[in-house]
């Protein structure tokens, strides 16, 4: 019987019921890599090392591919990931200075994570919602037409969650 604690043990365990899924073609790699993303929330480098062997692919192909799409992260996000649109027409709404506010409010940049773990941010692009830019999301929640004082004051709310 395994633990369910998040050791080591467990990780692995993790990783191995995700590679028994796949044969080992290295056509494979992108649906590994993206469960891989959904299980741990990234892509650890213990992940990268065990599926270079699985596949009998070089890391640094492995680390291309997950540089190349942007979908993919090597570092942990945020219990609260927050991403700002950039895109045309939020960016011609003032996007980045939800950006800015964000940045600012976390004391962190684009890319990095608090040091509590509890928020990340992220820049993307046009995320479809261009009638209400501009806009950024928290998780999966959407918030539109957006202004740095709601920034401040929805940060404040998930910082008390």
């Amino acid at each position: 019987m395994s633990c369910k604690c998040g050791c080591e043990n467990c990780k692995d365990e993790k990783l191995e019921k995700i590679l028994q899924k796949y044969n080992q073609d290295k056509d494979n790699l992108i649906q590994i890599l993206n469960e891989v993303q959904v299980q741990y929330g990234y892509i650890p480098k213990f992940a990268q090392e065990r599926i270079s062997e699985y596949l009998n692919m070089p890391m640094a192909e492995i680390y291309g591919v997950i540089t190349f799409y942007a979908r993919f992260t090597l570092k942990p996000k945020g219990k609260y990931n927050i991403a700002v649109c950039l895109g045309t027409a939020c960016f011609v709404k003032g996007s980045e200075k939800i950006l800015d506010k964000v940045k600012e409010k976390l004391g962190i940049d684009v890319g990095e994570t608090t040091a509590d773990g509890k928020f990340s941010i992220e820049a993307t692009r046009c995320i479809g919602a261009c009638g209400l830019a501009p806009v950024f999301t928290i998780n999966d929640e959407v918030y539109g037409k957006a202004t740095p004082e709601m920034v401040d004051r929805i940060i404040d709310e998930y910082m008390n969650k």
